[in-house]
């Protein structure tokens, strides 16, 4: 095993040592500029930040998130105290990273299928990335379920995109993460996300042998086996963790460390159900952890609101979302730890009140 490969894996077991996992803060200034409108806040740089420092900030929150995705506009912002992001990201035990694709876009000769974009000059990026405080990346990619898709010719596209990317994330001494998610829109059955997920991460596992990616010194990031979103017969916890499960030990080599799961549109309740069941699983040859988007900013960003006398309840909504996804990620999370958002806050306000003192 060389040095580099070495560091590459000490940094996958920093990031996910004692349980904790991943804030993926890296939405486009577009997806961003949604959230907050949808909350009625303007989208300014500044605004983002600010709604990004609240999160990073809060008193706490590094004894469960070990790593934060950024994006290339906060990669180069400061907190309040001039500290670059992931110096101050670093200075509180939390693994700073970066999303490095550009996108995904329409894919030529498919209709309905996308391929993600930005091998482009990759190399430099990760340089200046590198550069620049990050120790590992992101790159997603966007799988449909429709009618006769997705294509064979799509899974291979965006698989052979995905490994070499995390080749030249290796080749920089960052850490891939490699992101093959299946879009869980539509209404179709539990079985048939199955098998659409079995097939892109067979896909992608094929890819990344044969371009040389050391399994060892990467993470998998894939979504959950649920039912489709608009389906009435929706599957229950148990099976979603057992098909999911089932999944992974059918494609995933057991020398890759970890895999995170996104949280893909599920509520709050379910990414914590789901991934509370697969975190009792016995005998599993990877550490199982998260990487949530939604689910750990949904009641913060509407907590906020985009008004400063609501920082410190924006803080208590994710230290509590926080707690209750580590929770879930130690096999300990019940129902009766979800609260209604106005029991949550006052209660979340004490337990921060705490922590501060």
């Amino acid at each position: 095993m060389s040095a580099s490969t070495r560091e590459l894996e000490s940094t996958v077991r920093e990031i996910l040592a004692d349980g904790r996992g991943i804030l993926a803060a890296d939405e486009s200034t577009g997806t961003m500029s949604k959230r907050l409108a949808g909350e009625g806040i303007e989208s300014t740089a500044e605004s983002r930040l600010r709604f990004r420092e609240l999160m990073f900030s809060t008193d706490g929150v590094e004894q469960w998130i070990g790593g934060v995705i950024l994006y290339d506009e906060t990669i180069r912002q400061s907190a309040s105290d001039g500290t670059p992001i992931p110096r101050y990201l670093a200075g509180r035990g939390i693994v700073p990273g970066i999303k490095v694709d550009t996108g995904a876009q329409p894919l030529a000769g498919s209709p309905g299928e996308k391929v993600t974009e930005g091998l482009d000059g990759l190399r430099g990026r990760l340089e200046e990335y590198r550069g620049m405080g990050a120790r590992f990346t992101k790159w997603r990619t966007v799988i449909t379920i429709g009618e006769n898709l997705p294509t064979r010719y799509c899974l291979q596209v965006n698989a052979h995109c995905q490994a070499r990317y995390a080749a030249l994330a290796q080749e920089a001494g960052l850490v891939p993460i490699v992101e093959p998610e299946t879009i869980m829109n539509g209404s179709h059955s539990i079985e048939r996300s199955y098998e659409v997920t079995l097939e892109a991460l067979h896909e992608l596992f094929a890819e990344l042998h044969r371009q040389r990616v050391a399994l060892e010194g990467m993470l998998l990031k894939t979504n959950m086996v649920v039912t489709g979103y608009d389906a009435d017969d929706r599957a229950g916890v148990e099976e979603v963790a057992d098909r999911t499960l089932r999944c992974l030990r059918q494609t995933v080599p057991a020398v890759v460390p970890g895999i995170v799961f996104l949280s893909g549109g599920q509520s709050d309740f379910s990414s914590s159900a789901h991934l509370n069941a697969m975190s009792t699983a016995q005998g599993l040859p990877w550490v199982l952890s998260f990487s949530y988007s939604r689910a750990l900013q949904g009641l913060t960003i509407k907590t906020w609101a985009g008004k400063e006398e609501n920082a410190r309840k924006t803080q208590a909504a994710f230290h509590y979302r926080c707690r209750l996804t580590a929770a879930a990620n130690a096999g300990q999370w019940s129902e009766d730890m979800e609260r209604e958002p106005e029991d949550v806050l006052s209660e979340a306000e004490r337990e921060l009140q705490a922590t501060a003192s």
